[in-house]
């Protein structure tokens, strides 16, 4: 039997848009559980531990942009350290006709890694919840209106609730979630049509025990026509360690080179820059299309990021109790973790409007 828990807020998914809510909110004061399918937090924030030197190698997100005030802000506050991507060097340009050497890195735009990898940033949102706000391995499989408010199905409970945070891609919420018809149709096609950022991806990270490109004066930049990797940049650590380089693929030509596909990315990486980069330590790879708790089954066909920020993502659904706030739905920086940040932030906000205040100032007394 199902047990009944009563609570102010759930929100759905443990990335960044779903902390930074919760943070904001039991910050407030508010009552609030987190549901995550997964059993990790940090949604498509995941770092791997690198093989042959301390540090971390990013499998999702990856960068951060000196016009991020949410992500600056989040950093300097959490003391996490970061550095600037690597640029320096020449790029490399690969198509049907071969390789070539591009004087300068027109590929590499100005950008911002996290010292001990993305997932850091989830952690340390994580850290500013009370203990038993997050529920691990627990999927959501429908939500339904009550006369109080909303309830929140999952195997084992069902949550009462008055608000709920949809912390996860719109096109995944209505793959997964049963919500009894009740949503408006026009936001129903919306959501389902929505790409899901880095949902059709495969990212491949390939470890080595020195980042040698920079030796020959590459900046570990490649542009490529011909695949499986589209793009290539360096991603190794403060002062080259661990040294890797990471590329991205498209699922479905990943999985159309079947179990030749680290053989063809090995292959490719040493045409790009030398027999050194035939032989990684360890080659890192994550389908994210695979990814059940990230992308539906069509993802590969969701193609309009126009629906990007929808306006209809900007107002709560459901008598103004279901708020959208995955990176998706951010009207700026959409696809960035500061589209995320962004996203949680707004429902959060909505959901303080809404609610009394948890922690009301005593009313002043006055004496004759």
């Amino acid at each position: 039997m199902s047990q009944h828990i009563t609570r102010s807020v759930v929100v759905i998914g443990a990335g960044a848009s779903g902390l930074a809510a919760a943070s904001i909110l039991t910050q407030a004061g508010h009552d609030v559980v987190v549901v995550e399918a997964r059993d990790r937090i940090g949604g498509r924030l995941l770092s791997a531990p690198a093989a042959a030197a301390e540090g971390s190698l990013d499998l999702g997100a990856t960068w951060f942009w000196d016009d991020e005030r949410h992500i600056r802000t989040l950093v300097a506050d959490s003391g996490l350290g970061s550095f600037p991507q690597h640029t320096t060097g020449d790029a490399v340009y690969q198509d049907a006709g071969g390789v070539q050497r591009l004087a300068g890195n027109p590929i590499d735009a100005r950008s911002n890694r996290f010292t001990s990898g993305a997932a850091a940033l989830t952690d340390a949102l994580a850290a500013t919840l009370p203990a038993g706000t997050l529920r691990l391995g627990t999927p959501v499989t429908a939500i339904r209106t009550s006369p109080s408010g909303l309830t929140v199905h999952t195997s084992d409970a069902v949550f009462e609730v008055k608000h709920v945070v949809l912390g996860v891609p719109p096109a995944l919420a209505l793959a997964r979630i049963d919500f009894d018809s009740a949503l408006p149709t026009d936001l129903v096609r919306t959501a389902e049509q929505t790409p899901v950022w880095m949902g059709a991806v495969v990212k491949v990270v390939a470890e080595y025990p020195e980042a040698f490109w920079r030796q020959g004066g590459l900046a570990g930049a490649a542009f490529s026509r011909t695949g499986p990797l589209q793009e290539i940049h360096d991603m190794s650590g403060p002062d080259g360690a661990p040294a890797a380089l990471f590329g991205f693929a498209h699922a479905s030509a990943a999985r159309g080179t079947g179990r030749d596909f680290r053989t063809a990315v090995t292959g490719q990486l040493a045409q790009l820059f030398g027999p050194q980069a035939a032989k990684p330590l360890a080659l890192h790879i994550q389908d994210w299309s695979a990814e059940e708790w990230t992308s539906p089954a069509q993802v590969a066909q969701l193609a309009d990021h126009s629906l990007f920020g929808h306006r209809l993502f900007q107002r709560p659904a459901l008598d103004g109790r279901l708020h959208w706030a995955s990176t998706e739905t951010a009207r700026g920086y959409a696809g960035h973790i500061e589209g995320a940040l962004q996203g949680g932030e707004r429902a959060a906000h909505a959901i303080l409007h809404a609610l009394p205040d948890p922690n009301p100032e005593p009313a002043a007394t006055t004496t004759a």
